[in-house]
């Protein structure tokens, strides 16, 4: 998975600043070069980071140590004449979720690995906790109901970070007093690289934790020490674009001194790689689905939040980009994939799974699969309502053909998201297309069809949608 683009001119001439996103499932990494914004060479590896919950199937938690051991994995596997002229680091991730460390003055969640003249970072493991991912459900809507009114334009929802620790005060106290930082698994991998020893924070993670006021750029702090709520584990804030550090030893070959910026979110770091024009709205459809446009003078409130599904998260420049995020993306389709698959097992036949998605993908595509069949495939419920379940309506004989249900699953899918974010809002904003992004949608041509007839709006695809190369660009924003 390694792309490497031979250049005829004198690499050693160039500087280059290397992107990094830590995905949900994979880390991607990417080395740019800012006076062409084009990748020179990129590697991505599957974390594989998952690992059992102990609060049953609501839970979700990643294994730390495996995430940062991808990460220095996919830089290793660079070439090293590039990573000797990076002079700066831009690093983004998964957004919302959180996790603990413990840093002491001789003793940080980390040590240094020597190996020749170049260092890689490993994780101690009893001196940070898993990763509680954006898809964690130990909030459930009773918890959630319970807890204050946010002072903030934006709802907290579970698997948010404030929201989790709130969850870990009630219920696991002792395992918070543990541990004296905490973070995104982005914010944690820049405190690693440039060895700080408090974590900083940029406006977009903290908005996307909870309980942060983007009005007045600061958290509630007098609410949540009303709440009892550990105050102390919350990260000094600061803009996107600010600089975190610098890098503390040389690091697969980058050099000692390499500025790092500041943690960022993985979808503002994709929505900035792949603009081209002020009216492209970007349609993301992988695990979930958003789409997102950015919004000029958006002034944020104090709160208290409204229950919409349209949210305005921190981009740059002071600038925000609306969203209408559904939890119900390619995991829905996917699910469905899965169930059948099991189906045909159970009949005592045996499919790959590959076979079963280019199947309904072929039966689907043709417009005499277009059937009066109604699916709506929310099964995961939406933070705008997370009681909502999945249905379906209209049955008869007329319509069960796997080509037509399939069809019909994708169209309700994308008819959800429609639902969050209509044509309406897209033509007020003077939006004049949408750029297509993520595997979910660029494999589809069913759900592209349906994009373009409920949005009455082009789709294209472009080069950009990378959140590791976004992340490189916006470490060097002017």
């Amino acid at each position: 998975k390694l792309k490497f683009c031979n250049r005829t001119s004198n690499l050693s001439m160039d500087s280059y600043i290397l992107g990094i996103d830590i995905g949900t499932t994979s880390v991607k990494v990417c080395i740019v070069n800012p006076k062409t914004s084009e990748v020179e060479a990129q590697h991505v590896k599957d974390t594989q980071s998952n690992i059992p919950s102990d609060t049953g199937p609501g839970g979700n938690k990643q294994d730390v140590p495996k995430i940062i051991s991808a990460l220095n994995l996919c830089v290793s596997k660079l070439p090293k004449q590039l990573l000797q002229n990076v002079t700066k680091i831009g690093i983004c991730g998964q957004m919302h979720g959180v996790m603990f460390w413990k840093n002491e003055a001789n003793t940080m969640a980390w040590e240094v690995i020597e190996k020749d003249t170049t260092v890689r970072y490993d994780v101690i493991q009893n001196r940070v906790s898993a990763l509680y991912t954006w898809q964690d459900n130990r909030c459930d809507p009773s918890f959630l109901a319970s807890l204050p009114i946010p002072q903030s334009h934006l709802r907290v929802s579970s698997g948010f970070g404030t929201a989790t620790m709130f969850w870990m005060k009630k219920h696991k106290p002792e395992k918070l007093k543990k541990f004296n930082c905490a973070g995104t698994i982005a914010d944690f991998t820049v405190s690693i690289l440039c060895n700080l020893h408090k974590p900083v924070m940029s406006y977009q993670n903290a908005a996307s934790w909870g309980y942060f006021d983007c009005a007045n750029k600061n958290w509630n702090l007098s609410l949540l020490e009303r709440e009892g709520f550990p105050v102390e584990l919350l990260p000094e804030v600061r803009p996107p674009g600010e600089f975190a550090g610098a890098l503390a030893e040389n690091w697969h070959s980058i050099p000692k001194g390499t500025v790092i910026g500041l943690a960022l979110g993985d979808l503002q770091c994709s929505v900035l790689s792949t603009v081209e024009f002020p009216q492209d709205a970007i349609l993301n459809i992988s695990t979930s689905a958003q789409i997102t446009f950015i919004v000029e003078n958006y002034e944020p409130n104090s709160g208290p939040p409204e229950l919409t599904p349209v949210e305005y998260f921190p981009y740059f420049k002071n600038q925000f980009i609306a969203v209408a995020a559904s939890l119900n993306g390619g995991n829905a389709l996917a699910t469905f994939v899965k169930t059948l698959q099991q189906w045909v097992l159970e009949l005592g036949f045996s499919v790959p799974q590959s076979k079963v998605w280019e199947k309904v993908l072929a039966l689907s595509f043709d417009d005499s699969a277009v059937s009066d069949l109604e699916i709506n495939p929310t099964c995961l419920g939406e933070r705008h309502n997370p009681d909502l379940l999945a249905s379906v309506r209209n049955i008869h004989v007329g319509n069960l053909q796997l080509g037509q249900v399939f069809r019909a699953l994708c169209r309700g899918l994308l008819e959800n998201l429609h639902s969050m974010m209509p044509r309406e809002i897209l033509q007020n904003a003077k939006i004049n297309r949408i750029v297509g992004n993520g595997s979910g949608l660029s494999r589809n041509k069913v759900l592209q069809k349906e994009v373009q007839q409920l949005y009455q709006l082009p789709l294209v695809f472009t080069k950009g949608g990378d959140a590791a190369k976004g992340a490189a660009l916006a470490v060097d924003l002017k």
